[in-house]
C-alpha cells in the first residue's frame, strides 16, 4: 500500500487523471443505482454501462486535464490558505471554472451519445446545476 501511496505522490498528474476518472464512473454508477432505473429488457443488468463509459470519458478527456492545470493555477495566483485567499479562490472557480466544467459536462455527453441538438441538455440543466454548485461550495469554506 505504501508503495501505491509513493507513486501516486511521484506522479500527481497521473493520479489526479485516474482519480477524476473513478470519480465521475463512480458518481454515475450511484446516480444510476439511487435513481433506480429499469433495465432494457428482462435478465439484463439495471445499470447503463455505456452511460457510465461515457461519463468516465468526459471526466477522462476534459475533467481530469482541465481540474489540474485550472487548480495548480489558482494556487499560483492565490497562494496560502487562510480565509480570504480560499473565499477568493472559490469566487474565481464558480465565476470561471465552474460554467466551463458544467458546459464541458453536458454538452461532452450530448456529443457522446450523438444527439441532434448537443446544446439541449445544457440549455435544460445549466443554470440549476450551477446554482446549486454556487451554494454548495460556497457553504465550504
Amino acid at each position: 500500500m505504501n508503495r501505491a501511496w509513493a507513486a501516486f505522490k511521484a506522479h500527481p498528474y497521473i493520479s489526479n487523471v485516474l482519480g477524476y476518472t473513478a470519480l465521475f464512473a463512480s458518481a454515475d454508477l450511484i446516480q444510476q443505482r439511487v435513481l433506480g432505473k429499469k433495465p432494457a429488457a428482462e435478465g439484463s443488468s439495471s445499470i447503463n454501462w455505456h452511460q457510465t463509459a461515457r461519463v468516465a470519458t468526459v471526466g477522462f478527456c476534459f475533467h481530469a486535464n482541465f481540474n489540474y492545470h485550472w487548480l495548480r493555477w489558482l494556487e499560483r495566483m492565490l497562494p496560502g490558505g487562510g480565509v480570504k485567499v480560499v473565499a477568493g479562490k472559490v469566487v474565481l472557480d464558480q465565476l470561471v471554472g465552474a460554467p466551463l466544467t458544467i458546459s464541458a459536462f453536458y454538452i461532452g455527453l450530448s456529443l457522446l451519445e450523438r444527439r441532434d441538438d448537443p446544446l439541449a441538455d445544457w440549455r435544460q440543466k445549466f443554470w440549476t446545476s450551477y446554482m446549486a454548485g454556487v451554494v454548495y461550495w460556497s457553504t465550504m469554506l
